[in-house]
This record gives C-alpha cells, sequence and structure tokens, in this order.
C-alpha cells in the first residue's frame, strides 16, 4: 500500500495537511516502510480551503498521514477510501508509529 505523509518545506516534521507543500511518498508491505519519492503541492500563502491541491498529488495513496485536517478534507478523503492518520511529530515518528499500530491491529488473536 502507499503511505503519502504531509511534510513542511525543509521534510523533517509532518504538516497540516491542507497547508503541506509536500507529500512523502512510501511503499508499506505491512513489515517493511520504503521511501518511494518527494511530491511538490504549492499553496498559495493565506489562501484558505486549499486541500483540493494536496487531494491531487496523493490519489493512488492509501493512508495519509498528518498533523490536522480540515472538516471538509477528512470526510472527504475517507469517502474516496483512504485511511486519515492524524499524528504530530518528525516524518521518522510518524512512520514508525504508523507501523506498530498497523502490525498490532493486524495480528491474529490468539486465545
Amino acid at each position: 500500500m502507499k503511505v503519502a505523509v504531509a511534510t513542511t518545506d525543509n521534510e523533517k516534521y509532518a504538516e497540516h495537511f491542507g497547508k503541506a507543500q509536500k507529500f512523502l511518498i512510501y511503499e508499506f508491505d505491512g513489515e517493511h516502510m520504503e521511501f518511494i519519492e518527494t511530491r511538490e503541492s504549492p499553496k498559495e500563502t493565506g489562501e484558505k480551503h486549499q486541500w483540493g491541491k494536496s487531494v491531487k498529488v496523493i490519489m493512488d495513496s492509501d493512508v495519509i498521514i498528518c498533523v490536522q485536517i480540515g472538516i471538509n478534507a477528512k470526510p472527504g478523503l475517507k469517502k474516496m477510501g483512504k485511511i486519515v492518520v492524524e499524528d504530530e511529530g518528525t516524518v521518522s515518528e510518524v512512520l514508525e508509529r504508523y507501523v506498530k499500530h498497523y502490525q498490532f491491529m493486524n495480528r491474529p488473536l490468539k486465545f
């Protein structure tokens, strides 16, 4: 599955979905996260409701990780079948937490 992380210009910290200037795209096989590419998503300073610009760059992604997401964008992405994860920290921290959560939730139950 493809995972997109909304990020700041310096690509170090996760960012708000609609404000993200870039998205880091990863391939995740359930075990390992592999970086694929950086996608630009230029936004106009001060302009509101720019989430449509972000959607165009992550259409092929299954999971979107961002610090926050607007009240229109979140249900819009969910209707498209996307998984939205809101988390804060460095890109490596949010990816590590996502992998751990995914693996925990997909572990077989033992009785």
